[in-house]
């Protein structure tokens, strides 16, 4: 296998994580006093390995990862959707069946809008500032690369995702509770997971032998490339 062999791994992972994420984020829940979606508990992992995408293989091949985890989403809610509007079995309906599907995933189409829009900004900034710290620090300082784009990539992503989702069905009281822990979660797993990022990325490196600078990547989100990627553009 060529050196990008790990790369369908990690961004099958961060594809899965997405799309957990959507589902889980229908539900509020709570712990001791702070509230949160369930999706809170899973989506800092996607950051993790967007991370570990961009640090290794380059800005370019973490935009795929970023565009293909978009689809998959796109497709899940759509078959959600479609799924949630044909009539159901009459005995399967009369057994409350609908009415928990709709509970459950009634706000999939409404979350996936919100997703949309976050994970877009969110993902890309993340990975901007990410790539761009890399090249500036001249590869020193992971946590402050890992970090720092979290802080930027997360906010934006909080800020945007929850009023889109959820505004007009929970209260702005429980918004804005929701927003302030979720940001807090989510950049205190980035902190934490920061020697686990470590040893990710050291591991990867050492088995494909990349080690990419984007000194000459474009950093437009919409130009996404379907060749080979076993040369990632960059200095390695």
């Amino acid at each position: 296998m060529g050196p990008s062999r790990l790369y369908p791994i990690l961004s099958g992972l961060f594809v899965a994580v997405l799309m957990i994420s959507q589902v889980t984020a229908v539900k509020p829940v709570e712990w001791g006093r702070f509230s949160f979606t369930g999706g809170d508990l899973i989506f800092p992992l996607g950051y993790l390995l967007g991370d570990v995408l961009t640090e290794v293989y380059g800005f370019a091949r973490s935009r795929l990862a970023i565009w293909t985890g978009l689809a998959a989403n796109v497709l899940l809610s759509a078959t959600v959707y479609l799924v949630g509007r044909m009539p159901g079995a009459p005995e399967w309906v009369e057994a409350g069946g609908q009415a928990a599907w709709d509970m459950l995933l009634g706000l999939t189409p409404r979350i996936a809008l919100a997703s949309f829009l976050a994970y877009i900004v969110g993902e890309f900034v993340n990975a901007y500032v990410l790539a761009r710290l890399k090249v500036r620090t001249r590869g020193r300082f992971l946590w402050l690369r890992t970090i720092g784009s979290s802080l930027a990539g997360q906010g934006l992503d909080t800020i945007i995702f929850f009023p889109v989702a959820y505004a007009g069905v929970w209260s702005w009281e429980l918004l804005l509770e929701i927003m302030v822990v979720a940001y807090a979660i989510k950049v205190g797993v980035e902190v934490l997971l920061t020697p686990v990022t470590y040893a990710v990325v050291a591991l990867v490196k050492r088995v494909t032998g990349l080690d990419v600078y984007d000194e000459q990547t474009s950093f437009n989100p919409f130009r996404i490339s379907l060749a080979d990627d076993s040369e990632p553009p960059g200095r390695w």
